[in-house]
């Protein structure tokens, strides 16, 4: 029998407890290890999502919510307009079970859009725009047709980092941060929390004196893992800060108690602050006077928040009817051979031909033409430079755009998608 007969032969389909037992199993080697993500280990295609990192990583689940920032003219309105974001931002970890997508390679760029037919109601929370007993009230959507453009490149190997940037020039917001995290296997979960070059995402609103908010990643634990049941949850502490407007909020996820379901439950509140003389850091020592709003709830369904002087809570999002909306990318024949989903397309194909073998050999092909690479450029002495972006990491954790990365966003914009492939040894 030939060689290409018995490729042809249909493999064995892996279950998903099957899967985390092998998954389980690669894991115990790194009991111990302080940051497992930093260490990169290869893991075999049946255990991986037929999806690149850099597109898995975005925080686009539901893009009205970024196109809808900025439009209150309130800066509390603005406040609950970013953490409208906020909880939708992660929405594939409800809707969907955890996975493993593909690590990225040095150099490996995506980019995507989004066209948002009506974004959400203004957020209204002045005195003359509370009804008569004093609750706010929400206006309808304005129905305008808007477009939310993506770019993300890997900026860095060792450790593993990505930068990237969201705009969406016609409602003047836009985004930008760098995705790193720091992973430890305790035995029985993953504690995944941000790496040292990750300090959050950072909005900034430039119809609005650009005021900037800058949105910290609280810790997350993927469990279930004995199991066989993936589970991610978040006990922990994370902040919204806006220096321009002097509002600073305090999110409190709180843990799940033993006995009943999970109830998923986050507290916090919004309240005046001085940026230059900052130390409160819980709920609960933030002195009322201060209190502009409270927030309560669970971040799998229904978030609430009430307006100090008030007593009814006000609904700011239901997650529950919410799904990942689908994305648009460049035609694959003009994406360039570094671009997420054509460098990984053989993996990809592979996988879903549930052909994991032949998978797993593409994957360690790419792997060591990666590793290739690098010996050449350690040959040189040649340093490598992101296209997109100016630098690897920065020191404040934001990112900025060379031209080139200027150029790709304007071309998401009008849907000029052609770009020239990259000369450097990068993927």
């Amino acid at each position: 029998m030939s060689s290409a007969t018995t490729s042809n032969v249909p493999e064995k389909i892996p279950d998903d407890s099957s899967k985390l037992k092998t998954f389980l199993s690669i894991l115990k080697k790194f009991i111990g290890v302080a940051d497992i993500a930093s260490v990169r280990f290869s893991l075999p295609a049946h255990l991986l999502e037929p999806t690149p990192n850099l597109e898995y990583w975005n925080y686009l689940d539901r893009p009205e919510t970024f196109a809808s920032i900025g439009k209150s003219e309130d800066p509390l309105g603005r406040t609950l307009e970013v953490l409208r974001f906020w909880f939708t931002k992660d929405l594939k970890y409800i809707k969907g079970k955890p996975c493993k997508p593909y690590n990225s390679t040095l150099g490996e760029f995506f980019r995507a859009t989004w066209e948002v037919d009506a974004t959400l109601p203004e957020i209204q929370v002045r005195s003359e725009a509370r009804t008569a007993d004093g609750i706010s009230t929400i206006k309808d959507g304005d129905g305008e047709a808007v477009k939310v453009c993506y770019l993300t490149e890997q900026t860095s190997h060792h450790p593993p980092v990505s930068a990237f940037f969201i705009d969406c020039p016609q409602r003047g917001v836009s985004a930008r941060g760098f995705d790193q995290i720091s992973a430890k296997f305790t035995g029985t979960s993953i504690r995944v929390a941000p790496g040292q070059h990750n300090l959050g995402i950072f909005v900034n609103i430039a119809s609005r004196d650009n005021e900037e908010y800058q949105l910290t990643h609280p810790a997350a634990h993927l469990g279930g893992l004995l199991r066989g049941a993936l589970a991610i949850t978040v006990s922990d502490t994370c902040y919204v800060t806006c220096r321009k407007t002097r509002i600073k909020v305090i999110l409190q996820y709180l843990e799940d108690g033993w006995i009943g379901r999970a109830q998923n439950r986050v507290e916090g509140v919004i309240f005046r602050y001085d940026p230059d003389m900052d130390t409160t850091t819980k709920v609960k020592d933030v002195p009322e006077s201060d209190i502009l709003a409270k927030i309560t709830g669970s971040w799998h369904g229904k978030i609430h928040f009430t307006l100090s002087g008030t007593s009814e809570p006000q609904l700011l999002i239901d997650i529950s009817p919410l799904f990942p909306v689908a994305k648009s990318v460049p035609p694959e024949e003009i994406q360039l051979s570094n671009e997420s989903r054509k460098f990984w397309s053989s993996v990809t194909q592979a996988i879903l031909d549930k052909n994991y073998s032949q998978a797993t050999k593409y994957k360690q092909d790419i792997e060591e033409k990666q590793r290739q690479k690098a010996a050449e450029r350690q040959a040189t002495s040649e340093t490598w430079r992101p296209r997109f972006f100016t630098d690897a990491v920065t020191p404040l954790g934001k990112p900025e755009l060379t031209e080139e990365g200027r150029k790709a966003l304007e071309g998401l914009r009008i849907g000029d998608y052609c770009l020239k492939e990259s000369e450097t040894k990068g993927a």
